[in-house]
């Protein structure tokens, strides 16, 4: 993931919880500015503290955060929660039927 897309992250993360920049700045403890300085200036990365911070009060998780398709990450978590909970065959199958 490079800085562009770690910045529209943050952004889509905001919206979706229904942040304004100003709001989010102020949960993670930031000047009311850092937010929008960071989305539209672009011009430096959050710490990793601070991005665990924004992660949390975005109400996501690391997993989704930085999960590769963030509009199927609920289905695919789905998915995957029903594929462990099969057995070790029936797991053994579906890889045969989908390969």
């Amino acid at each position: 993931m490079d800085k562009a897309e770690l910045i529209a992250r943050i952004g889509y993360f905001r919206t979706r919880a229904k942040l304004s920049q100003k709001a989010l700045s102020i949960d993670i403890d930031m000047n009311v500015g850092y937010i929008n300085r960071l989305e539209c200036k672009k011009d430096f990365l959050p710490s990793l503290d601070v991005l665990l911070k924004i992660i949390e009060a975005c109400g996501c998780t690391v997993e989704e955060f930085f999960y590769s398709d963030i509009a199927n990450y609920s289905t695919d978590k789905l998915i995957l929660g029903k594929i462990k909970e099969l057995p070790a065959e029936k797991r053994e199958a579906l890889l045969k039927l989908l390969g």
